[in-house]
């Protein structure tokens, strides 16, 4: 029973395999990739809500980015009450937890990691170079993405950013429709003629998948 196959189940999404390892051999919910993440974590990355909570159910403890993306705030709270430092701590691939919990739509951990002080511009170390504002424009849930990015904005996260790709926050929002976030972003100083590295902006974006309302307000707020 080995690492490999457990996070050969989690890629397949054979929750059976899964629980047959797991039943085998306790000790491998505790496993992590050579890169070091975990691999309750690469279910959760995986969508793989089932597997990745009989995996929670063979662990004693969490590490601060799978409390984050789980939205599981009294392991957070444990976790930054023995060790502060670890409220911006990047994970082995490069996130952060105020990132996972938002990318993963955990309104009230999210909240409390900003509550806690914690950076709000952080930038992962990895290739793709998201900030908060990027993992939340990215949100399909409309009204999930509107209520986190309410709630970062208040706390003044910067956001003409750009990711990989030289996307802002506002380029997802156009991109997905999302008529609310990108008046939300509009009212927050975001700039519709931003470019992204090969040359779109948010109205171009929008405007491709033919987002009519989009492009309208787009287009009344560009100079």
């Amino acid at each position: 029973m080995t690492v490999a196959a457990l996070f050969q189940s989690i890629e397949k999404g054979d929750l059976g395999a899964a629980e047959a390892l797991l039943a085998a051999d306790p000790l491998l919910a505790d496993g992590r990739l050579e890169n070091g993440v975990s691999l309750l974590l690469m279910a959760v990355y995986y969508g793989q809500a089932a597997i990745a909570g009989a995996i929670r159910a063979q662990r004693e403890s969490l590490d601060i980015w799978e409390a984050a993306a789980l939205g599981e705030v009294a392991a957070l709270s444990a976790l930054l009450t023995a060790e502060p430092e670890l409220l911006n701590a990047v994970a082995p691939d490069g996130f952060y937890p105020l990132g996972l919990a938002g990318y993963f739509g955990q309104q009230e951990a999210f909240r409390w990691l900003l509550a806690q002080g914690a950076d709000r511009d952080q930038v992962a170390e990895n290739g793709m170079r998201v900030r908060p504002v990027h993992t939340i424009a990215a949100q399909r849930d409309p009204q999930l993405a509107l209520a986190l990015m309410t709630d970062l904005l208040t706390y003044g996260a910067a956001v003409n950013v750009s990711q990989h790709g030289g996307w802002t926050p506002l380029h997802q929002a156009a991109d997905h429709g999302n008529l609310a976030l990108v008046q939300l972003l509009l009212a927050h100083g975001a700039d519709p003629a931003a470019q992204s590295e090969a040359g779109q902006t948010p109205i171009e974006m929008a405007a491709a998948k033919e987002f009519s309302a989009v492009v309208e307000l787009l287009n009344s707020h560009a100079g």
